[in-house]
């Protein structure tokens, strides 16, 4: 009975040391990231735009003649705040009609902006080679993310 007492005693001792050495280390480790760290920075987001774009221009070794049809392509593809967003501070201030009429409107302006970009696409699309098409099509189609960033 005295040994199995000893044993249980030090084997609590053992348990509680161990305990408290892990919650000084978790108390000492920095947190990884804060929130101000993880949130949403526009510049930094355009900024990461461009260099995809210009690694894709650099993949591609455009010709002159493509590079017209590369800055015209960029210029119509180029990320555009939506004209309705303005009103959003003003939203909850509408009826449940009016705010169903409202996203309607956000999204018709959404779909023009696809199809604007889309026509762009095509145009410039025709005036590569089928090398540079294939590239494009790889780069265009990474697997890594979709829309606006959200993981796949």
């Amino acid at each position: 009975m005295n040994i199995l007492r000893k044993s249980i005693i030090a084997g609590m001792t053992v348990l509680s040391l161990g305990s408290a050495a892990m919650a000084t280390e978790a108390q000492e480790a920095p947190r990884e990231r804060s929130y101000a760290a993880t949130k949403f920075d526009p510049v930094k987001h355009a900024e990461r735009i461009e260099q995809r774009q210009q690694k894709l221009h650099d993949a591609l070794k455009l010709t002159a003649n493509q590079e017209v049809a590369w800055k015209t392509y960029q210029a119509a593809i180029q990320l555009r705040q939506p004209a309705g967003r303005a009103d959003r501070a003003s939203f909850k201030d509408l009826n449940a009609p009016q705010r169903l009429e409202k996203r309607l409107e956000w999204s018709k302006a959404r779909i023009a902006q696809q199809e604007t970009r889309l026509e762009a696409l095509k145009t410039f699309y025709a005036v590569l080679t089928p090398e540079q098409q294939k590239l494009f099509d790889q780069h265009s189609h990474d697997g890594k993310r979709g829309h606006h960033g959200r993981r796949g």
